[in-house]
């Protein structure tokens, strides 16, 4: 598929077939997707937890209790779900632990430019924590970029997925002891394959979108 034909394919998905799993070579491939997000400054605020077990799954089910009962079929019958998460700080080591992984990987040439990504990262990180005073919020927007790129990719695989924001996060950053850690829940994006049934699917419903006139402005 084309990237038209990848964006008119690709939709919420309301309905998994329980009969069709991902293949490992294509959760190699998801996990892929999931490290190889851009964020601001290289920071990659975030951690992820993949359920392909049953067990998993139902761990992550525990977040849609109650008032979000509507979105556990959604977790439990799709093949994997996976649980983005953003780190609530980005402190010193953090950012020093930062540094020294890109230098081990060749991002820099010399001492001078390793100090300046530093001193760069440091200051837009200082910004929203000082200024702006919205840094959770800031490394919160790094993960949703990462989501957008996630669901164009799985797409490209011709994997179907379900983004939730419909999830207790407060439950889950318990039932996985995030917090301790210093991380939050965010969303949780299941993935499989539609069922032939789901009323949502694109051949069914087709999509809407407001006009390219309305929405962009080309000077």
């Amino acid at each position: 598929m084309n990237l038209k034909e990848i964006l008119n394919w690709r939709y919420t998905t309301k309905e998994f077939d329980t009969s069709k799993k991902i293949s490992e070579t294509d959760m190699t491939e998801v996990k892929n997707l999931l490290r190889m997000s851009p964020s601001s400054v290289n920071l990659q605020p975030w951690h992820f937890i993949i359920a392909e077990t049953k067990e998993g799954k139902e761990r992550i089910a525990k977040g849609t209790k109650g008032f979000f009962h509507f979105n556990e079929p959604k977790v439990v019958n799709a093949s994997a779900v996976i649980l983005f998460c953003s780190r609530t700080s980005a402190d010193e080591d953090y950012m020093k632990h930062l540094l020294e992984v890109q230098d081990k990987d060749g991002r820099f040439p010399n001492e001078d430019i390793k100090n300046g990504m530093y001193g760069g990262m440091n200051a837009f990180t200082d910004i929203h924590k000082y200024d702006l005073k919205d840094l959770q919020h800031w490394m919160e927007k790094q993960v949703y970029l990462n989501i957008g790129s996630f669901l164009l990719g799985v797409a490209s695989l011709g994997i179907d997925a379900t983004p939730m924001e419909g999830i207790d996060v407060k439950v889950l950053d318990e039932e996985f002891g995030l917090r301790e850690k210093g991380y939050t829940s965010i969303v949780a994006v299941s993935l499989g394959y539609r069922a032939e049934s789901d009323f949502n699917s694109t051949d069914k419903t087709p999509k809407s979108r407001l006009a390219e006139s309305e929405i962009i402005t080309v000077i």
